[in-house]
């Protein structure tokens, strides 16, 4: 049977959207690698009855509840003390929890004040969880067979103890299963579409396996669960069936589990030896971003010129007024000539080049917001397309770049 958690994350910043709960996306990844399945994930304010309420539903649904938020040293954090009245226990000075806050405030050089010594002063019933970087000690209690773990909202905190502290006495607590994850990334097919082909292998999947499908812009992953006991009949379950479906959706497939585009898109240049060069307009550089963010891309990457303006277009990419005026900025015979100019100056093998309307003004009935004319070019072939995106100019900026990368994944050959 699964051991399930539920993530209660406290704190009106979080609801008033101030602050991303990055927490909870961690804490969820890491019991996950020890087979712990979580079953809900709980956002509240700072207000005492619903933290209560909180409490009893999440002991009522789950072995283990993990709490993040409300331990600091003023008045709005009331983790601390609703968890003691939830136990109805009093509080203990604890000696090792205060020698920890005052060595870290002497570490600083500053002194110890009284709010941030009463942060020593635990519950009872709790046993104290170090926290080497803050005066937040966390907090485990073992009570009517549930597990509760009290920790800082700081992310850096919280990581610290999860890590050093709640992650082994969890994995030495329960006898947990095992939980499998099988991701396969596609792009350029949407998730209806994706679904219509797989559907009759989807329908065929053992009890064992669970599909989800994960849209994201421009993409959507696959994720095969596969839950039990034997880590290597698992394996070879969701193997098998990977096996069984790649064929059906292999020309939409990049890659798999933490694979992203960009990643892929280098690894396949440093693997062929070859060189990229980016001419972008409406994108303004996030291409260049993208491939860029990959540790060891200037192995490939030869550099990029935006040319936004006319005249940059014209200077420095060798782009044909004349042609540019009758035709536009956003047609295929710019970006035909952005491409091809972009790799013979830079000296790359694939040339890819973006011109569109990113919005929100400048769209025309013939070319409206979200029209983006992309091209690959190396020296065997030169294609462009053009694509509609949305109204949107930040989405239709990482659709462009999104898509260019695709047409390289799609058009490059080795030969």
């Amino acid at each position: 049977m699964p051991t399930y958690a539920e993530i209660i994350s406290i704190g009106d910043e979080l609801l008033y959207g101030q602050t991303l709960d990055t927490n909870a996306h961690w804490i969820s990844a890491q019991l996950d690698l020890i087979g712990i399945k979580v079953k809900r994930r709980v956002t509240i304010g700072d207000v005492k009855e619903e933290i209560l309420s909180a409490f009893k539903e999440a002991e009522e649904r789950a072995d283990i509840v993990l709490i993040t938020g409300g331990l600091g040293p003023t008045n709005d954090d009331l983790t601390k003390p609703l968890l003691a009245e939830y136990f109805n226990v009093g509080y203990e000075l604890n000696e090792s929890a205060l020698q920890e806050i005052t060595d870290l405030f002497n570490k600083k050089g500053r002194e110890l004040t009284e709010p941030n010594r009463k942060q020593a002063e635990l519950p009872a019933n709790c046993t104290k969880l170090s926290n080497s970087m803050g005066t937040a000690p966390g907090m485990w209690f073992d009570e009517r067979n549930t597990i509760f773990v009290s920790m800082p909202g700081v992310p850096y905190e919280m990581k610290d103890i999860m890590s050093a502290e709640v992650l082994p006495r969890l994995s030495e607590r329960f006898s947990v299963g095992v939980i499998i994850h099988k991701i396969i990334r596609t792009v350029g097919i949407p998730e209806s579409s994706l679904a219509e082909l797989i559907k009759d292998w989807e329908d065929a999947l053992p009890k064992q396996l669970k599909l989800a499908y994960l849209p994201s812009m421009g993409q959507v992953k696959l994720r095969i669960t596969a839950i039990g006991d034997n880590k290597n009949e698992l394996n070879e379950m969701v193997q098998s069936h990977l096996e069984s479906v790649l064929p059906l959706i292999e020309k939409y497939v990049y890659g798999f589990d933490d694979d992203e585009l960009e990643k892929v898109v280098g690894e396949t240049l440093l693997k062929n030896n070859k060189s990229i060069a980016f001419a972008e307009s409406c994108t303004g550089g996030y291409l260049s971003h993208m491939i860029t963010s990959i540790p060891g891309s200037s192995s490939y990457f030869k550099g990029s010129i935006v040319s936004y303006d006319y005249d940059v277009k014209v200077n420095s990419l060798d782009v044909n007024l004349q042609e540019m005026e009758e035709k536009g900025a956003v047609s295929e015979e710019v970006v035909v000539q952005m491409a091809q100019a972009v790799r013979q100056k830079l000296n790359a093998d694939v040339g890819l080049s973006i011109s569109g309307i990113a919005g929100p003004g400048g769209g025309t009935e013939e070319k409206p917001v979200g029209t983006v004319w992309i091209c690959y070019s190396d020296k065997e072939k030169t294609i462009a397309k053009k694509f509609n995106f949305t109204r949107d100019r930040v989405l239709n900026i990482k659709f462009s770049a999104l898509a260019a990368l695709n047409m390289f994944r799609i058009h490059f050959s080795s030969n």
